[in-house]
This record gives structure tokens, C-alpha cells and sequence, in this order.
């Protein structure tokens, strides 16, 4: 687990009454001895993006169902419990006290408003096994009710159109009729923290946001072409950090220069290892950083063989620089599925937009696509490369997109991608 440190929970207390969400844990449910600890971190995230919602709220604990309720429209905590990972599924329910009348009173009003005609079918768990009666009992039983008291539904056990939960604790139960899809993987945090080679394109967000969902807490770092180059891929990543921030505890966004480290790499000799000898000094620049934020690994949006800096042998040649791993979420992934996960993850609006690229800028007409060791050597040698790694993150410059101190980039900041 990380170190971030605990949330307190929002203020506010559960009626017995009244509507609330219910959050089904995902694989977490598959830990040991320590599932308390992946619990604590997720709920520690409920309350961090429950923040500024408007209201008091409130959280607790089933068997492996987090309940969420408060001052507040369900509609609102559903929008803020999405975006928390670590949920396999949300659920607007109704909370109501464990007794059969009663329960069988709020499945008739649930169900009050199904369109004449349609069939629905009663599914009830029992978490509360002193209930005095069977969960196919209580299945008939409401069943039953409804029947009789909402003209035009039919049942139907293997195809329902609805299909109505019926979740009994020993004094609550829960009512739901509808199940919205949550973002399944590990409690952000609960994996350790990553530095993400941010770009304004679509693959390092998406690869970004999949570091997210096996537990990683991200900062991110982009290099831009400064001087060389115009400041909107800086506002692209500055964007898209703000985006991402969204998933989880808000991580730090780095900028970093690195225009006249290019040029002095073009000078040096690169020719057609430019390309990969200014990805080397990202992923050598990158793991110095990641020194002074306690990251313990790198996180980039690769997909094998999708440009020619991405063959295998150019992707190795590019770990061989870096001194941390190197996480490459979208490795075996084609670009129209990275660009459907950019849409559902609401960064691709922002990757389409036009920026100058600083992978582009002083890149050879060819590229190579199988570079030697010995040749990059070669060419790093004519550089003092730590003093080079030095003077970049010297002057770096920080900044926290989504939190509430936030800042705008500096306008001076040129544009580039550190990783497509």
C-alpha cells in the first residue's frame, strides 16, 4: 500500500429511510488476510471524490458492498461513486428496514412506473440468513404483491425486461432495479505510485487511466519542444492531467523543456536514431524525477509496432536508459481499441485536438527502426547527460490540474508529446 494519507469521512448519518447507491467491490473481494486494507484505500477515494458535492454523505460497509447515501440527489453521488475504481458495479437502490411488509411495500413502488406490458422477475440475496424466510420464498412472495398491485406486468424468470434485487442485511435491505456498469481493478493507491509520460495524443492517457485501474496513484510528466515550439500540447497535457485527475487523489503535472536537449542530441550526431536517443533521455530524465516523487516505475502509452520508434528493438533500446520499469499498459493493444477507451474515458474530445509534437521536431525523414546500443553510446557520449538530466528538471515546472489550488500553464511553456 501507499502512503497517502487517510480521508475523513464527509459528515452526515444514514437514515433508516430513503434512497442510496449501492457499490459492489470488485476483485478486491479476491483478497486474504489484507482485504481490509484495499477496502480502507477504496473508501479513502469515495470520500476524496465525494469532495464539494454539495452536501453532508454518508458511507458503510456490507459484505463486500459499500452503501452510499446523503443530503444530496442520487443522481449526483451515482455521477461521483463512477468514477471511483474499484467498484464492479452502481446501483440506485432504496434502502428500507429488514421486514417482509415492508419490503414488499417498496418493490411494489418500485416497480409502479414499468411500462404496461413489460415483465419483470424478482432476484433476492440473502446476507442476513436469520430472515425467517428463503430467498425463493421472498422471490414469490413479492412477486406475488406486485402481481396484484401493478396492472400490466407479466413474469418472466428466464428473460425479464426488469429485473428487480432484493439484497436483505439483518436490519437493512436494499431495493434496486437497475445496475450501471463501475470501473472493476484494484483502489487507486493500493499498488504504489507511477510517473506517467504523458502526451497530448490518445495512447498515454488511456495507458495512464489503465495504471489507474491495477492500482497506481499517478503523477505525470510532459516534455514539450520549448523553445521550438508552441505551447498547446502543454495545454493538451495540463487538459488531459486534469481529466485523468478525475480517477483518483489528484497527481502533480511536470513540464519539462526539452527543445534544446534535442537539438544538442541532432548536433551530437543522432541522424536517424534521433527519434529513440530523445526517447532514452525522456525515460533517463523521467526516472531522476521519479527519485524526488517516491514513483516506482514508469508508465507510457507504447503499443508494439505501431510507429517505428515502437518496434521491439527500439523499445528495449529505450528500457535500457530508464532506471525504473517501464509499464507499458497498451503494449499488445491496436489504436481504434485505444481510441474507443479514450471516448469512454472522456479524453479523446481533448487528444483530437491539434498541437505541434516535439517527437517530430528535428526528427530525420527516416527513422530508425532497429537501433544499436553501441551507436546510442556513441552519440550520448558527446553529452554530459547527467548535467543535461539536471538542467531539465531544475526547470521543471509543477503543477496540479484538477485540485483546488489549481494553476494555469505558463503561456512561455512551448508544445510537445513526451510519449504518442
Amino acid at each position: 500500500m501507499s502512503d497517502t494519507p487517510r480521508v475523513p469521512a464527509p459528515r452526515g448519518a444514514p437514515d433508516r429511510h430513503g434512497s442510496c447507491v449501492l457499490l459492489k467491490h470488485g476483485e478486491i473481494f479476491l483478497k486474504g488476510r489484507n482485504r481490509h486494507l484495499f477496502t480502507e484505500r477504496l473508501h479513502d477515494n469515495l470520500r476524496l471524490a465525494l469532495r464539494g458535492i454539495g452536501g453532508s454523505t454518508w458511507i458503510k460497509t456490507a459484505q463486500n458492498v459499500t452503501v452510499l447515501g446523503g443530503q444530496v440527489p442520487q443522481e449526483a453521488l451515482l455521477e461521483r461513486a463512477r468514477r471511483v475504481i474499484g467498484f464492479n458495479s452502481v446501483e440506485p437502490a432504496v434502502r428500507v428496514p429488514s421486514e417482509l411488509d415492508t419490503i414488499t411495500a417498496a418493490a411494489v413502488d418500485a416497480l409502479a412506473d414499468t411500462p404496461h406490458g413489460a415483465t419483470f422477475a424478482v432476484r433476492t440475496r440473502r446476507r442476513d440468513k436469520q430472515f425467517p424466510l428463503t430467498s425463493s420464498q421472498v422471490d414469490a412472495h413479492v412477486g406475488a404483491r406486485v402481481l396484484a398491485r401493478v396492472p400490466g406486468l407479466r413474469v418472466n424468470l428466464a428473460r425479464p425486461d426488469v429485473v428487480l434485487t432484493v439484497e436483505i442485511d439483518r436490519k437493512e435491505t436494499y431495493l434496486s432495479r437497475e445496475r450501471l456498469p463501475g470501473l472493476t481493478g484494484l483502489p487507486v493507491g493500493s499498488s504504489g505510485r507511477a510517473l506517467v509520460l504523458l502526451s497530448g495524443g490518445y495512447d498515454s492517457p488511456v495507458a495512464a487511466h489503465r495504471a489507474m485501474r491495477r492500482g497506481l496513484a499517478c503523477d505525470f510528466v510532459h516534455f514539450n519542444g520549448a523553445p521550438y515550439t508552441n505551447p498547446s500540447s502543454v495545454y493538451k497535457a495540463y487538459a488531459l492531467a486534469r481529466e485523468l485527475n478525475r480517477y483518483q487523489p489528484p497527481g502533480r503535472l511536470h513540464v519539462i523543456a526539452l527543445g534544446k536537449a534535442q537539438k544538442q542530441l541532432a548536433v551530437a550526431g543522432a541522424g536517424r536514431l534521433q527519434v529513440v536517443a530523445q526517447r532514452r533521455l525522456m525515460v533517463r530524465t523521467a526516472s531522476a524525477l521519479a527519485a524526488r516523487t517516491s514513483a516506482e516505475a514508469l508508465v507510457t502509452g507504447d503499443s508494439l509496432g505501431q510507429v517505428a520508434s515502437q518496434t521491439l528493438a527500439n523499445l528495449a533500446a529505450v528500457d535500457e536508459a530508464a532506471a525504473l520499469p517501464v509499464l507499458r499498459p497498451l503494449i499488445g493493444w491496436d489504436k481504434q481499441e485505444i481510441i474507443d477507451e479514450a471516448v469512454s474515458i472522456g479524453t479523446a474530445g481533448i487528444s483530437v485536438l491539434p498541437d505541434e509534437d516535439c517527437c517530430s521536431l528535428l526528427a530525420p525523414p527516416r527513422v530508425s527502426t532497429r537501433a544499436g546500443l553501441p551507436q546510442l553510446y556513441s552519440v550520448e557520449k558527446r553529452l554530459d547527460l547527467d548535467e543535461v538530466v539536471e538542467t531539465l528538471l531544475d526547470a521543471a515546472q509543477v503543477l496540479r490540474p484538477g485540485t483546488d489550488a489549481e494553476e494555469v500553464p505558463a503561456a512561455a511553456d512551448g508544445g510537445c508529446a513526451a510519449s504518442v
